[in-house]
């Protein structure tokens, strides 16, 4: 009998702050992580001493191949006025921030800490594209690593295996950008902030301006069809289908939950915790479904006494268009084989009956592995708290919001429940 997980105290999220997702060759990840920190200070409504953050959990992949540097932790402790206090860096390729969060919530749940900062940030525009792709494949297994695969390949492939087992074409990967790339509009902190309709209206006035052969593009999908607009990298996943490469820092207060009504009108809870690992992509017998999110997911449903229809939003890791449908047959919230329609019917865009990546997702808010996971985490407070601004989600009884972050090609996977009481 699988055994239910419980906190021995529980935690709540009274603060959150990030910087702008982007690529900002001018500045350094000290920067980045400075800027966050400091927009999480005035969100804490009934104010706070830094001094008194007891720790600081932070992500980060790998920095140590980007920009040379290690021993981050220690840095940003100094770097934010914060030494003497304890810093731990945690590692799970883009899950990196999201174990971050995990242990800082344990190490408040223990009594050992009562109010820990966690962090995340990557600095990533500093390399060229094919150092961040060798890069980013550390996370990779040895095996896909000798094979050659990177992950626009493993993902493709992934594409491929579901597209042959259900009746999933190219543009129901389509709909997942034009979706992503709506919601990152509404994102001032997005690093894409234009609809597919206003990129291609853009390219259409250049090529009138230029005196070019004007594109016979009628709408959205026939602009991501075409190969000279939207260009393939590894079939069936093109150009569009691709999260960028991002520079950016992102971090949240936590507390002991019996002090959270002292520093938030709107202290958001957390709710259920899951983590798991999955086998290397070889040894996979399905590729259509990535079974550490399966196993993540079912912890926190378990902790958090809910079940996939209690869950009214979420923020899933669309590192590739097919990565957003994959998680969310595997979170439970639609049956396998069916998430591809359910993206086309609407059912995951900001109005739908269960809106996914209101933030842009990593495919328009960017993705700087390091930040991710608490950039994830950071919507879905926002969204639960109602200060999400133009995205924010109609329902005026939000209670339940989600978050799950991976690492590599599903070999590390997280799944977290808030909740507004």
């Amino acid at each position: 009998m699988e055994k239910k997980r419980k906190l021995g105290r529980g935690v709540a999220v009274v603060g959150a702050g990030m910087s702008p997702f982007g690529m900002f060759a001018e500045r350094n990840s000290k920067d980045l992580f400075i800027e966050a920190f400091r927009e999480m200070i005035p969100s804490i409504d009934k104010g706070f001493q830094p001094n008194d953050i007891d720790a600081l959990y932070l992500g980060n992949f790998t920095n140590d191949f980007f920009v040379q540097q290690s021993h981050w932790g220690a840095i940003l402790v100094d770097a934010i006025g914060l030494v003497p206090k304890p810093a731990t860096r945690t590692e799970g390729a883009c899950a990196s921030s999201a174990l971050a969060f995990r242990e800082a919530v344990f190490s408040i749940a223990s009594g050992f800490y009562d109010m820990v900062l966690v962090g995340g940030f990557e600095q990533m525009s500093t390399q060229s594209t094919e150092q961040v792709s060798e890069g980013l494949a550390l996370a990779a297994s040895p095996f896909e690593r000798q094979a050659g695969f990177t992950f626009p390949g493993v993902f493709g492939a992934i594409a491929t295996a579901y597209f042959n087992r259900y009746e999933a074409t190219r543009e129901h990967l389509m709909n997942v950008t034009i979706k992503s790339h709506e919601n990152g509009k509404l994102n001032p902190k997005a690093q894409h902030q234009r609809t597919i309709q206003e990129i291609m209206d853009s390219r259409l006035a250049k090529a009138a301006k230029n005196g070019w052969p004007i594109p016979d593009w009628q709408d959205e999908k026939a602009f991501l069809a075409d190969p000279q607009a939207n260009p393939s990298i590894a079939w069936p996943t093109h150009l569009f289908d691709c999260s960028p490469i991002s520079d950016g820092a992102a971090c949240l207060l936590l507390v002991g939950e019996e002090l959270a009504t002292s520093f938030s009108e709107t202290p958001i809870y957390v709710r259920g915790l899951g983590q798991a690992s999955g086998r290397n992509l070889h040894s996979c017998a399905d590729l259509t479904s990535l079974e550490a999110t399966r196993f993540a997911s079912r912890e926190a449903y378990s902790m958090a006494g809910l079940t996939p229809d209690d869950i009214q939003f979420a923020e899933v890791h669309d590192c590739f268009s097919i990565a957003e449908i994959l998680a969310i047959e595997d979170l439970g919230f639609f049956a396998p084989g069916t998430g591809f329609q359910a993206v086309a019917d609407g059912q995951t865009r900001l109005q739908g009956s269960k809106p996914i990546n209101t933030s842009g997702g990593l495919k328009c808010k960017g993705h700087p592995v390091g930040a991710t996971g608490a950039a994830q985490l950071i919507e879905v407070w926002q969204q639960l708290r109602q200060t999400a601004g133009e995205r924010q989600i109609p329902s005026t009884d939000l209670r339940f919001g989600a978050a799950q972050s991976m690492g590599g090609t599903g070999g590390t996977c997280t799944f977290t429940i808030l909740e507004r009481r």
